[in-house]
C-alpha cells in the first residue's frame, strides 16, 4: 500500500459547490489557468526537445516501425520530469478528486498534436477505451459497464478553433452512443481527412462510426461548443462526453498540442488481464507501465503502482499487492 497526503500545504483547488454542480450537468469544468503563456512556451519548447531522448522511456520504439508513433510516446510522465510534475499539480488533482473522491491514479497521459492543415478529430465517447483493440482498459468495480475515466486536456500550446481546439457537445456523458466491445478496422489510408457534414475529421486512422450503436444516429453539433484555450490552460471532462476537435486550418504554421493525462479511482483495475496496449496499428508491452497515486491511499491494491523516490528520478513500477 502506498500513501500521499489528501492536501499539501497551500491553496485548495477543488471545485466549487457551484462547478461540481455544472460539472455533473455539462461534463465538463474549465478552462483553467495552470501556466502563464510565456511560461509555459519556455517549458514546452525545452520539453519536446529533451523528449527525443526514449532511452528511459517505457515503451520501446517498435510501435513506431509501423508509424504508430503515438502509442510509443504514451505515459512520458514515467520518465521525465516537468510531465511527471504536471499530472501530480495540487491545481489538477483537486479538481479530479472533487469528482473521483480523495484516492486517485492516474492511469495514462498521451499528447495530441495538431499541425497545419491536419484534420479534425471525430467525434467520439470513450467509457472503457477497448475501442481500437476490443479489449477494456480501465474495469469500474461492481460490475460497472459504464464509468469512463477523468480527462485533463492541457494545452501546452495556442489552442483557438482555427488550430483544431476541442469541441464538447454538452450533458452527452450520460448515455454511450457507442459499443465499445466491437473493434474498429486500422485503415488510415481510406479514413483519412473524411469530409463529414462539411468538416474533414477522422479517428487516427480509425472510422469511429463503426461503434456506433444506432448507424443511422448523428451527434447533434448544433449543440457543439468550442472550447478554446491559451497556451497553459487546462479543463476537466469526462471520457463519456461527445467530444471531437476542429481542424488546424493552417493560417498559422505554429501545431497545436495538447496533452492528456486521465485520472480514476484506486477501485478501477486498469489494464485488467491485459500484458499490452494495442492501437493505432502499434503494439506496446506494459511490463514496465505503473499508473501514479496522485492522492490519497491505495487501499484496493491491484493495480501496478509506479512511484517516484525524488523529483529528478524517473518512476520505478512495483507489481500489484494483490493479484
Amino acid at each position: 500500500m502506498s500513501a500521499r497526503p489528501d492536501r499539501a500545504p497551500g491553496p485548495d483547488f477543488s471545485l466549487s459547490p457551484e462547478e461540481l454542480a455544472a460539472f455533473h450537468r455539462d461534463g465538463y469544468a474549465g478552462p483553467f489557468t495552470l501556466y502563464e503563456p510565456d511560461e509555459i512556451n519556455a517549458i514546452w519548447s525545452r520539453t519536446r526537445r529533451e523528449l527525443l531522448d526514449r532511452s528511459a522511456a517505457v515503451y520501446s520504439d517498435d510501435a513506431a516501425v509501423s508509424g504508430a508513433t503515438n502509442i510509443s510516446n504514451y505515459d512520458r510522465h514515467l520518465d521525465h520530469a516537468f510531465l511527471a510534475d504536471h499530472v501530480t499539480r495540487p491545481e489538477i488533482v483537486h479538481r479530479v478528486a472533487s469528482v473521483l473522491g480523495p484516492d486517485v491514479l492516474c492511469w495514462r497521459t498521451e499528447f495530441f498534436p495538431k499541425y497545419p492543415g491536419d484534420e479534425g478529430t471525430d467525434w467520439h465517447q470513450a467509457d472503457t477505451f477497448a475501442n481500437a483493440s476490443g479489449t477494456p482498459q480501465i474495469q469500474w468495480p461492481g460490475g460497472s459497464d459504464f464509468g469512463g475515466t477523468i480527462t485533463v486536456w492541457s494545452a501546452f500550446t495556442e489552442a483557438s478553433a482555427k488550430m483544431g481546439a476541442l469541441q464538447f457537445i454538452p450533458g452527452t456523458h450520460r448515455t454511450m452512443h457507442y459499443d465499445e466491445t466491437k473493434r474498429m478496422h486500422y485503415s488510415p489510408d481510406s479514413n483519412t481527412s473524411v469530409d463529414k457534414d462539411g468538416v474533414r475529421r477522422g479517428f487516427f486512422g480509425y472510422d469511429y462510426r463503426e461503434l456506433q450503436i444506432d448507424p443511422d444516429w448523428k451527434p447533434d453539433e448544433s449543440q457543439a461548443v468550442s472550447m478554446e484555450m491559451r497556451p497553459g490552460q487546462f479543463i476537466v471532462f469526462w471520457s463519456t462526453l461527445m467530444h471531437a476537435s476542429h481542424p488546424h486550418e493552417g493560417s498559422t504554421k505554429d501545431m497545436r498540442m495538447g496533452f492528456a493525462s486521465r485520472y480514476v479511482p484506486t477501485s478501477v483495475r486498469v489494464y485488467p488481464d491485459t500484458v499490452a496496449i494495442e492501437e493505432y496499428g502499434g503494439r506496446v508491452g506494459l511490463d514496465r507501465y505503473g499508473a501514479v497515486l496522485v492522492s490519497g491511499d491505495d487501499e484496493h491494491g491491484h493495480n501496478r503502482i509506479a512511484e517516484r523516490t525524488t523529483r529528478d528520478h524517473p518512476f520505478t513500477t512495483r507489481p500489484p499487492v494483490r493479484a
